[in-house]
């Protein structure tokens, strides 16, 4: 690495208390302006979701599980971008943009626990949407409240159970500098990298996580609409099929913009990708895509929209819709 050591003592291994995130490197002027839009973007993201929350929880006629699943989806994306976003904002107009040793790392748990979460929450409404529309007769009778609670707490908790051993893995290399990181926030492959040592198990068992989970949820989702649309395909009338094809057309958007970046990304850690690339990937996923999924979530779905005029206090032209 180029960058000097910095807070580095010769005798100790692991002698690093805080990292530097580098950001997005640029004039102060730049700097605002970044400031300014990431604000407007993560402030129109939060009033989406939690308008998307508040709809399920106030409108009873969305207590079923597609909704109740799309408004835990919701709020899981607040919880995500409040991760990176608040600390990347005040990075923007700090001068030493520093983080702590276990700050960083608890941002990078709890970023990744997140993003594992949502990756099984889309798992969970294909699931719901294979059932509703290939078993339409047994649907009642399979997705009771029990279960859809327990898968509820199943995609809660999952992400934070499986993220546990790569961070404590990558937690654990010896760090004794530099200590910068050319990212906005404390990614797994940058500080594998300002590793004194290169640890091939932490590397492998890494690479081989991303791989298990981006592969096998996304073949899950796969194959559950492949199913789905088999299904459709087969109903008699257009109606019925427009129907469809409308529920699960939003589904299908939101799991293209989550899993098309992610792969690219995170399945191969060496591939390589030039820094500023891999930083607006990530900027694309993980800031821009939950400020488009409220948008998704809600422009096709009548039910959707009319419990969003409820909750802004528009509800006289539902009729006229």
């Amino acid at each position: 690495m180029s960058s000097k050591p910095m807070n580095v003592s010769s005798t100790e291994t692991n002698s690093i208390s805080h990292f530097i995130l580098m950001g997005f490197p640029s004039s102060p002027e730049m700097q605002l302006l970044y400031f300014g839009l990431c604000s407007v973007v993560y402030t129109l993201t939060l009033m989406g979701n939690a308008a998307i929350v508040c709809a399920v929880q106030w409108d009873r006629r969305l207590h079923i599980p597609m909704y109740i699943f799309l408004g835990n989806f919701s709020l899981l994306e607040i919880c995500y971008v409040t991760t990176t976003v608040p600390n990347m904002l005040a990075n923007f107009l700090s001068t030493s943009k520093s983080i702590s040793f276990v700050s960083c790392f608890t941002q990078f748990y709890f970023f990744f626990s997140f993003g594992c979460d949502e990756g099984f929450f889309l798992c969970i409404m294909a699931f719901d949407r294979y059932l509703a529309i290939c078993r339409p007769l047994y649907y009642p009778c399979i997705m009771t409240k029990q279960l859809y609670n327990g898968l509820v707490i199943f995609g809660w908790s999952c992400g934070f159970i499986l993220c546990l051993t790569p961070v404590v893995l990558i937690s654990r290399l010896p760090y004794c500098g530099p200590n910068a990181i050319n990212h906005f926030l404390c990614d797994p492959v940058p500080l594998m990298l300002l590793s004194c040592s290169e640890d091939t198990i932490t590397q492998f068992v890494y690479s081989t996580f991303n791989a298990i989970f981006m592969i096998g949820t996304f073949l899950f989702i796969l194959c559950s609409y492949a199913l789905v649309i088999v299904a459709v395909l087969r109903m008699p009338s257009a109606t019925s099929k427009h129907k469809a094809f409308s529920t699960c057309a939003s589904h299908l958007a939101v799991v293209t913009l989550f899993y098309g970046s992610i792969m690219v990304m995170y399945v191969s850690p060496g591939s390589g990708h030039p820094v500023q690339v891999q930083k607006f990937v990530t900027l694309f996923y993980s800031v821009i895509t939950p400020l488009f999924n409220p948008l998704i979530y809600s422009l096709r779905n009548k039910e959707m929209k009319a419990a969003l005029r409820k909750v802004f206090g528009t509800e006289m032209p539902v009729h006229k819709i």
